[in-house]
């Protein structure tokens, strides 16, 4: 299939953006099921079409130039339309059997997820696929075609997102309801020293929040154990042993786990949103699917208790 009077091949692109996704002939070779000497002869063909040189070759390994990652953007642009043409032609011929990929943060799946595929089970007949990732990654699947909608917080990039608001968010500290903290109507940054905390990884500004709060505080943190993902926490919390800062939207996905919620201060607000790529075209399942994720978050969570005043 040739995309651009030059020449250019589908193929050779799908083979070039592997390559980049998995870091090597071998691995993208295995991805896309065919043998690595045929991968390196789509790259050389591609290199030959578009007349710039995308790979240096040393040894058994091909290391990507700055022109490959420039072009990369591209092709992913190119193969995402093309995607988004397939599956919109099916949606045409199959509308009664769409399917409807939401990508979301993994902790959404406790409550809200849940009531938002009840409500397009109930009405329509399309099937839906959870993509869980980061609130990065929920925007690389939105734009890499491979979810129509995604859960994620501000700021994003109106060059290349559209949203709905959802709601907004600060911080709180979940414990056990055994814990000291019940009797309080705040937590402040100073009251969690000594504490046992439950933390995010480092690579998340929370994080870097929380622990500066502390410090500013005088108090250095005892961290029990690091988790990478909202919703691990959780676990950790409910078995007294610790203590955790999140938000009030993500402790709202904690009502199966009955923990106590309290603000936190200093806090920081946070946005969501529900997001798509610029320029979609919606169907009506996919109408019904963005009414479904804004109504979830509307309702108040059962079991989960507000946070009370300060005093």
């Amino acid at each position: 299939m040739e995309l651009l009077p030059g020449g250019l091949k589908f193929r050779q692109l799908q083979v070039f953006r592997a390559v980049l996704r998995t870091g090597s002939t071998r691995r993208a070779a295995a991805e896309l099921g065919i043998s690595q000497p045929a991968v390196s002869q789509h790259v050389k063909q591609l290199e030959a079409t578009v007349g710039l040189t995308l790979f240096k070759r040393s040894a058994n390994r091909i290391v990507p130039l700055l022109e490959a990652w420039e072009l990369l953007r591209n092709v992913e642009m190119a193969l995402t339309s093309l995607g988004r043409l397939e599956a919109s032609i099916f949606a045409m011929k199959n509308e009664e059997k769409q399917r409807i990929a939401i990508a979301a943060p993994s902790v959404f799946g406790f409550v809200t997820l849940p009531k938002v595929v009840a409500v397009i089970h109930a009405k329509t007949a399309s099937n839906v696929r959870s993509i869980s990732g980061s609130y990065e990654q929920i925007g690389e699947h939105i734009l890499a075609g491979r979810a129509d909608l995604g859960i994620s917080r501000l700021p994003l990039d109106p060059r290349l997102f559209e949203w709905a608001p959802l709601g907004s968010a600060r911080n709180v500290c979940i414990f056990h309801p055994d814990h000291r903290f019940s009797r309080q109507g705040r937590v402040d940054a100073e009251d969690l020293a000594g504490e046992t905390i439950v933390d995010i990884d480092p690579q998340f500004a929370a994080h870097q929040m929380n622990f500066n709060a502390l410090r500013f505080a005088g108090a250095e943190p005892d961290i029990l154990v690091e988790f990478d993902c909202n919703g691990h926490e959780a676990g950790y919390v409910s078995a007294g042993l610790g203590i955790a800062i999140t938000n009030e939207i993500i402790a709202r996905e904690y009502a199966a786990f009955h923990l106590e919620a309290r603000p936190v201060e200093p806090s920081a607000l946070y946005h969501y949103v529900a997001i798509w790529q610029k320029g979609r075209t919606f169907s009506g399942a996919l109408n019904t699917s963005l009414e479904a994720i804004i109504a979830a978050f509307l309702e108040p969570a059962a079991d989960v208790p507000a946070p009370l005043a300060a005093d």
